[in-house]
């Protein structure tokens, strides 16, 4: 895929690509973390900027014990390979806060939900450093089993963190995708979520790490794809995918294209200039 231009914090007109693979929950990763293997990193993160990453989010939230430090090297490693900002992506808001003020650029904080003590807690990280911030539309009542329950926590997240300064269009709100092989009626539900929170909060953003839709089920990458075409229709404006499945990449590009996000449809055709539509 060609490389594509890192979004300005306004506007909607290119789907925001959150690159999710430095992550040490996959074995890999975390062998190269043990290692301080930079040359295994340093490669991983210039792929996924050239296939299109606008961030490149950085997680070692499995290395308990070890995490800051951990998440302070994958830092410096990704700043030194890419241009491309950072998501800093951790459970732990006392990670975050350590280090949310050494990141170069304006980075993505990866995440807060609607619980009230997890919000309080990461108060300090909002307010230590300007942002952009995934919000989980999730409370203290679990994973949402309703669209009007998912709207509540959304309500709760926008008011809050547009009190604390970070500007609406920062705010990256995720519908909580559910499995559709534990209820077929998951997707329609995350669908609904994300075309209520365009309407509702104008200016907001969704975001979403998608494969959740697809577990249990064979041949995961089917769905995924495809109901990644759906969720950009339904107004999807991001999403935390491995940006090196050139055929998820391609389905994205396609639904934009199909939902007046492509001006032209030049992207499109200069994609198939390039050579870079997967078939």
């Amino acid at each position: 895929m060609t490389q594509r231009n890192i979004l300005p914090t306004t506007g909607e007109e290119e789907m925001l690509i959150v690159g999710e693979r430095i992550n040490t929950s996959r074995k890999a990763v975390n062998e190269a973390v043990e290692k301080r293997d930079a040359a295994y990193i340093t490669e991983d993160i210039r792929k996924q900027a050239k296939a299109g990453a606008h961030y490149i989010d950085v997680n070692a939230g499995s290395r308990i014990g070890s995490e800051i430090e951990d998440l302070s090297w994958l830092m410096e490693i990704a700043e030194a390979a890419v241009e491309v900002p950072l998501s800093l992506d951790s459970p732990d808001p006392k990670v975050l806060l350590s280090l949310i003020k050494k990141v170069k650029k304006r980075p993505m904080i990866n995440s807060t939900t609607a619980e009230k003590d997890r919000f309080e807690a990461m108060k300090g990280v909002f307010q230590a450093r300007e942002a952009d911030v995934v919000a989980l539309c999730m409370d203290e009542r679990g994973i949402p089993s309703a669209a009007d329950q998912s709207l509540e926590n959304a309500h709760f997240l926008v008011n809050n963190l547009t009190q604390l300064g970070v500007p609406v269009q920062s705010i990256h709100l995720d519908p909580m995708i559910q499995p559709v092989s534990v209820n077929n009626k998951n997707g329609l539900l995350a669908l609904e979520t994300i075309r209520r929170i365009h309407q509702e909060f104008p200016g907001v953003r969704t975001v979403c790490g998608l494969s959740n839709v697809s577990y249990g089920l064979p041949k995961r990458f089917l769905v995924n794809r495809t109901f990644m075409i759906l969720a950009i229709g339904a107004g999807l404006t991001g999403a935390i995918v491995d940006p090196l499945d050139e055929k998820m990449m391609t389905n994205i590009l396609v639904a934009e294209t199909l939902t007046g996000r492509d001006d032209y449809c030049m992207k499109y055709l200069k994609a198939n200039r390039a050579g870079t539509l997967a078939e």
